[in-house]
């Protein structure tokens, strides 16, 4: 029986993919970004041990809601627990429910448990922290490299893909920074839209929790002439934006 560790789920999903969603939040994650909300995630061993049955018989419950929706695993980062992402999604096509990944990108190696991973994900959610390698290095203590690669990687399979990107004032609000995603957006003929979303404090307490010390506490929300100046450079780039 295929098992993983499962950070949270949310039955009502609405920002995570199309229509109502079920969510599944798995636990771990390898990049350590400065804005993370889920600080908590990030340790493999956390969490909660669930099996696929049990996960499935929670998003059963609700199927009559996600009609229109579907299931959603998001993370922490869920490539990091393929085989159990994969069968979660076999079952949901068995349910006839759309299946969609929330993920870094940061795939060192395409193992066959990854490949049948995103074979089952009908729409990839990628999160695009920094285009710029030595910014990106400093957000998030990673290398980006192997996230364009995966990128390079879902476009030449063509899987239908929305890129995420967080607007954080003074890491990833600039022009420059905006021209640098455009470069690699442009490359990806499966790319279906693109979501800007504004920086937020909300998972601030959950550093303090930790006990570490938050790198961007006191930062703000960035502010909506900033949101419409970007979304206005993608527009104008021909790039579709929400």
């Amino acid at each position: 029986m295929i098992k993983g560790r499962v950070y949270s789920t949310e039955s009502f999903g609405a920002v995570d993919g199309p229509g109502v969603r079920f969510i599944a939040f798995l636990q771990g994650c390898h990049m350590r970004c400065k804005y993370c909300h889920n600080r908590d995630s990030w340790d493999r061993k956390g969490g909660e041990e669930r099996d696929v049955e049990s996960l499935m018989s929670e998003i059963i419950s609700i199927k009559p809601f996600l009609r229109k929706g579907g299931v959603t695993v998001s993370g922490g980062e869920p490539l990091l627990q393929p085989e159990f992402v994969a069968e979660i999604f076999r079952r949901c096509h068995e349910e006839g429910l759309h299946t969609c990944l929330d993920t870094n990108g940061l795939v060192m190696r395409r193992t066959p448990a990854i490949v049948k991973a995103i074979a089952e994900s009908d729409l990839i959610l990628l999160d695009l922290k920094q285009a710029d390698a030595a910014k990106h290095k400093e957000l998030t203590l990673t290398n980006n490299r192997p996230v364009l690669e995966f990128a390079e990687y879902l476009t030449s399979i063509n899987k239908p893909v929305w890129v995420r990107y967080v607007v954080v004032p003074g890491w990833t609000d600039s022009l420059e920074d905006a021209e640098k995603l455009a470069d690699v957006l442009l490359k990806m003929t499966n790319l279906e839209r693109l979501d800007l979303l504004p920086y937020h404090s909300m998972g601030e307490w959950k550093w303090e929790q930790a006990g570490v010390e938050n790198p961007l506490l006191g930062v703000n929300p960035p502010p909506a002439a900033t949101m419409n100046r970007l979304k206005d450079f993608f527009k104008s780039k021909g790039i579709p934006v929400s």
